[in-house]
């Protein structure tokens, strides 16, 4: 049974920062590309930042370029999202995704690509 828990999230004041983490068991993380999503009250669930399964390739949207920043641990299964300078805008619930495209090292951004996804984390920011 694949997991996908993601763990970091809470209240933060604007212009701090905080990591996310996903912990994943039971696919084999080390060959999934990885994604991050977030989704705002109202709005449909965009994707936020990327990661290949070997670390090689990453992106991440240009809403939070320079204050996110997405890598990953293949020996603890774990993939994180570093965000600074956090904006009241990046309030959402922020879900990981798993990927199974290997060995692709092109990053998904779209919701449908992603098979496996987290139960999400809220990240609410405070101005």
């Amino acid at each position: 049974q694949v997991q996908l828990v993601e763990s970091g999230g809470g209240l933060v004041q604007a212009g701090g920062s905080t990591t996310l983490s996903c912990a994943a068991s039971g696919l084999p993380f080390g060959t999934s590309n990885m994604g991050w999503f977030r989704q705002a009250p109202g709005k449909e669930r965009e994707f936020v930042s990327g990661i290949d399964w070997s670390s090689r390739n990453t992106y991440v949207i240009d809403s939070v370029k320079g204050r996110f920043t997405i890598s990953r641990d293949n020996g603890k299964n774990t993939v994180y999202l570093r965000m600074n300078s956090l904006k009241a805008e990046d309030t959402a619930v922020y879900y990981c995704a798993a990927d199974r495209s290997f060995p692709s090292h092109a990053l998904a951004r779209t919701v449908n690509a992603y098979e496996y996804w987290g139960q999400g984390t809220q990240v609410t920011v405070s101005s």
